[in-house]
């Protein structure tokens, strides 16, 4: 594991990142840092530890408004089986 040192909030912070995962967690780490800048800039709340719930809270409500779609549709999946036959012929049928 891979150690990457990331700001947050004008803080540094030292976090274990799996090889090939560093611009998933720069990413990761642009939109925290983005959250809770705009908490603080907003001026109402001052401690780091309030606006850092505050961010969690409003990603974790962001992300649970995000659609769900499966990632493979039965259908497709029949589909997908239906032509993979036709062109293997009947001498190579999957199922």
């Amino acid at each position: 594991m891979k150690q990457m040192e990331v700001t947050i909030l004008g803080q540094s912070y030292l976090l274990g990142c799996p090889e090939g995962g560093e611009a998933a967690l720069q990413q990761a780490v642009a939109q925290v840092d983005r959250e809770m800048c705009a908490i603080r800039d907003a001026g109402k709340v001052k401690a780091r530890e309030r606006i850092a719930v505050l961010a969690a809270l409003n990603l974790a409500y962001q992300l649970a408004e995000v659609p769900r779609t499966p990632a493979v549709n039965a259908s497709d999946i029949d589909g997908l089986v239906k032509r993979l036959d036709e062109v293997l012929g009947h001498d190579g049928q999957l199922l």
